[in-house]
């Protein structure tokens, strides 16, 4: 069986964006996998950042957004994603936002959370590691 793959936001940013042509290359990579998760947290922060810093369109995001919904496997954020989210926040010295996307990794039973932001190789729970995909 395949790796279960949680995808952070910034991986998704790359990929939507030109600003960063060699860390585009390597988010669309990364988004070839067979069994990807991402939570409405993602695709929220997402809207927000295309929206915001890259003047992205509502109309476009509508129909990029439409397009996740048969491409990953989209989780929802719920009590106990935020009650595990404080827990890991408490233990691993995260912020509460990236620790809700670890928990929502560790919610679906990922192996694998792509990231820039967090601490590449470090190994949560003894079930999710974190792999910064754009590290030389």
């Amino acid at each position: 069986m395949k790796d279960k793959i949680f995808i952070d936001t910034n991986v998704l940013i790359y990929a939507y964006s030109d600003t960063e042509p060699e860390k585009k290359e390597i988010a669309l990579t990364v988004l070839e996998n067979d069994y990807i998760i991402i939570s409405t947290q993602v695709i929220n922060e997402l809207i927000w950042i295309l929206n915001k810093k890259f003047d992205v369109a509502i109309e476009q995001l509508k129909i990029l957004i439409s397009r996740f919904w048969w491409k990953f496997k989209v989780t929802l954020v719920n009590q106990v994603t935020i009650n595990k989210a404080l827990d890991i926040a408490m233990r691993y010295k995260y912020s509460y936002w990236d620790s809700l996307i670890i928990a929502s990794a560790l919610e679906n039973e990922c192996s694998i959370l792509y990231s820039e932001d967090m601490q590449h190789g470090q190994v949560i729970e003894d079930r999710l590691k974190i792999v910064n995909p754009f590290r030389a």
